[in-house]
């Protein structure tokens, strides 16, 4: 869980800025928009819208914005149709990679990414490739500073979670997609804040990179998830914690 889970610590970073949040907005719209039109906008009904809006709140993003989303999903409102699929490649020193997509234009898209693959010493490879080298769970982050690891623990336990594990200032939290949102209101109900939370990829083994590897792999990873069309980027490497410092 490792590679995930660290780089999901650079993301929340990141995040912090002006210029990254305006990116992360448009990412969460198009997800809420896409939701609400397969799956209703009914959060009681809609898992997947639930999330959503869930990481919209995190993220704060104004009701109005998240309204007007699940209104162009369920077609109150004019929107642009968006299609979703996957593009699975390496980077450096052997890395499995999986960019998840979603967009107007699947030929512009598909070719603007194997080009941030090509320049970024990555390679494309084909459907199913790297897929096999990870899980679809559920991941949740909880402040380390604010809360005993024992509370937490037996909490997200007793709730269904699978593992629980502490790195840095954050206890990262795993559950099967379906025990997801359980845990989740596990820890609301008990006045647990939660610091992220979402239906994610988690790879199964992760690649040890360093020096010039783990330079380029971050250098690819970011230009992915730069791409206005990229959703989420999930990569299996896993690099020194004092490398991630040094270079976030």
């Amino acid at each position: 869980m490792s590679g995930h889970s660290k780089w999901a610590s650079i993301k929340h970073k990141k995040a912090a800025t002006d210029a990254k949040r305006g990116k992360i907005f448009t990412k969460i719209i198009r997800e809420i928009t896409v939701a609400a039109r397969h799956g209703r906008g009914d959060v009681n009904t809609n898992p997947r819208l639930k999330t959503a809006i869930d990481r919209a709140k995190q993220a704060n993003m104004p009701m109005d914005n998240i309204d007007r989303a699940v209104k162009k999903g369920t077609g109150e409102l004019e929107g642009v149709s968006y299609e979703e699929f996957t593009i699975e490649g390496y980077g450096p020193g052997g890395v499995a990679i999986m960019v998840e997509v979603m967009t107007d234009n699947k030929n512009r898209t598909a070719s603007d990414i194997r080009n941030i693959f090509s320049k970024k010493n990555g390679n494309v490879a084909g459907a199913g490739s790297v897929a096999w080298l990870f899980e679809k769970k559920g991941y949740l982050q909880v402040d380390k500073a604010s809360n005993s690891e024992d509370k937490v623990m037996s909490i997200v336990l007793d709730a269904g979670a699978q593992d629980m594990e502490t790195e840095e200032d954050m206890y990262m939290i795993t559950t099967d997609p379906k025990d997801f949102e359980a845990v989740k209101e596990a820890l609301r109900d008990n006045k647990i804040k939660i610091k992220g939370a979402e239906i994610t990829m988690i790879p199964k083994s992760t690649v040890k990179l360093t020096g010039g590897n783990a330079k380029q792999i971050l250098a690819l990873v970011e230009a992915l998830e730069d791409n206005d069309d990229v959703q989420n980027v999930y990569a299996n490497f896993d690099v020194p914690d004092e490398f991630l410092s040094s270079e976030s």
